[in-house]
């Protein structure tokens, strides 16, 4: 006999439709799978064959050939174990088969018949609703993930022995429900440390605020216990939340990297990751024979914050020049190439110089010339370029020190920047792909970016001085605008380009 089972794959952060054809037929025992199968999916037949028997389901003793199809996609991981062995007892006739082309099973199986939850659940979901799959059958704990998708039925089962039921007879069960307000769906919020515990620190704390504002990308830098670290950390409690939008992006990329297989919701907290400074390349941008998405995809829509920037390699460093422009990174191997989104603000604080003191007030510098410019030769000019927001933050007065904190709480930070970020969204209504001032292309930047004659002459002098490029200027321009949008004003002024300026100062320390 033979039975067809649909299940799907996961190629980057999307999901392609699998078949599972098992045929079981006379001959000698024993199962052979075809269509390049993984060793997880090709150790699947011992762990199938060992689960039915123990499930109370007979093992047919005979023949069986398990075709994955299409032939030419490569498959991992368990999620084929459900579809495997709903395909043979479906083949062996012990089930109803009726209804196997309607729905999509995938799920990983244990030794005892339970089913275990797999990760990419929600890419799949989204898949099948838009391949007319009618429902859904998955393992329970990833049902409410699966079911944050419209117009697909979803049954989450505990045992095989509930798919076997649920096959023979579908009038007794119902499909998952959700909370009829998306919106309200949240995962356990991680509470960020607040900006009012900060002492001093004035113009690390106004960066801040235009970083969130515009989504600029920053850089602290200065001596050891200044508080370029404790500034960073802060910066996601004055970020606005996701929308729903967001949400379902950043959910599928947790999704596919295995993050949400106890979760069961949509993330709602902006994502903040924190690489150490020994990571490879790889490990940031994605990658593996099945690629899969790396640091700064598992940042789409939050912060990338890189403690420590010039104690990473050059190499890796070069790694995120072309993300930080796009938006976006392609994984390429031999058969496949993949894209995942990048869309993230990188956040980074390093040492003026290799002992920490150059250009500190009280403890001496003891690093030579030609050390500090290998210091600072880990910074490519292209990398400093995609930076807009490049901050000096000097040491605490020992009277900033002792005091108690006066400075205003995220809560009213937060409120500002998102008032901000409302201007901008209103600004971009026509156009899609915009967020946020950081994303503004060149076209962009001559619609809503006009300067009058003395902020002209500001940007013109300031790119003779302090040698930048026209990416440089277009970014001060960038962050220009947002500052405009925190002060509610519509057209950029000479105080608006001038405070940009300020922030590309640390273009070249050495």
């Amino acid at each position: 006999m033979l039975a067809r089972v649909w299940s799907a794959s996961i190629v980057g952060i999307d999901a392609v439709k699998v078949g599972v054809e098992v045929d079981v037929s006379g001959g000698l025992p024993g199962i052979v799978v075809l269509g390049l199968p993984d060793s997880a999916i090709q150790e699947s037949r011992e762990r199938v064959k060992a689960t039915l028997k123990n499930a109370g389901f007979a093992f047919p003793m005979r023949k069986i050939v398990i075709n994955l199809t299409p032939a030419d996609l490569r498959k991992e991981g368990p999620c084929f174990d459900l579809p495997i062995s709903v395909g043979i007892l479906a083949a062996s006739e012990q089930i109803n088969a009726d209804l196997l082309g309607d729905y999509l099973f995938l799920g990983e199986v244990s030794l005892d018949g339970s089913l275990r939850p797999v990760a990419g659940v929600l890419p799949i979901a989204a898949a099948a609703q838009k391949m007319g799959i009618i429902g859904l059958v998955l393992p329970a704990d990833n049902a409410q993930e699966a079911a944050v998708v419209e117009g697909l039925a979803v049954y989450g089962c505990q045992h095989l022995s509930d798919v076997v039921d649920f096959l023979n007879n579908p009038g007794r069960y119902k499909p998952v429900q959700i909370a009829d307000n998306l919106e309200t769906l949240h995962v356990t919020s991680v509470h960020s440390p607040d900006l009012q515990d900060v002492k001093g620190q004035t113009h690390g704390r106004r960066a801040l605020e235009i970083a969130a504002a515009g989504g600029h990308n920053l850089v602290f830098v200065g001596p050891p216990g200044s508080g370029k670290t404790m500034l960073a950390r802060r910066l996601p409690g004055i970020l606005p939340p996701l929308s729903f939008a967001e949400s379902l992006e950043v959910t599928r990329i947790h999704s596919v990297a295995g993050l949400l297989k106890n979760r069961g919701s949509l993330v709602r907290d902006r994502p903040f990751r924190s690489p150490h400074h020994s990571a490879s390349g790889p490990s940031l941008v994605g990658g593996g024979s099945f690629p899969r998405p790396g640091e700064i995809s598992l940042s789409h829509n939050g912060i990338l914050f890189m403690d420590e920037l010039t104690e990473f390699k050059r190499d890796v460093l070069e790694f995120l020049r072309q993300p930080l422009e796009d938006g976006f990174v392609t994984i390429s191997r031999t058969k496949l190439s993949v894209m995942f989104p990048a869309q993230f603000t990188l956040v980074a604080s390093t040492n003026p110089c290799p002992c920490g003191y150059y250009g500190d007030t009280i403890q001496q510098c003891t690093c030579s010339p030609r050390q500090r410019e290998q210091y600072w030769a880990k910074l490519s000019g292209p990398l400093m370029d995609r930076i807009d927001l490049q901050v000096a933050v000097n040491r605490l007065k020992p009277e900033e020190i002792t005091q108690q904190p006066t400075g205003e709480a995220s809560t009213s930070v937060r409120q500002r920047v998102q008032q901000a970020r409302d201007r901008a969204i209103n600004r971009f209504q026509t156009e899609a792909n915009l967020r946020c001032n950081a994303q503004m292309q060149s076209n962009h930047l001559q619609r809503w970016c006009k300067l009058d004659d003395g902020s002209r002459n500001l940007l013109e002098m300031a790119i003779r001085k302090l040698g930048l490029s026209a990416r440089a200027s277009d970014r001060i321009l960038k962050v220009a605008r947002t500052i405009a949008d925190l002060a509610a004003e519509e057209e950029l002024r000479p105080n608006h380009v001038a405070e940009a300026i300020q922030y590309r100062t640390i273009d070249r320390m050495q």
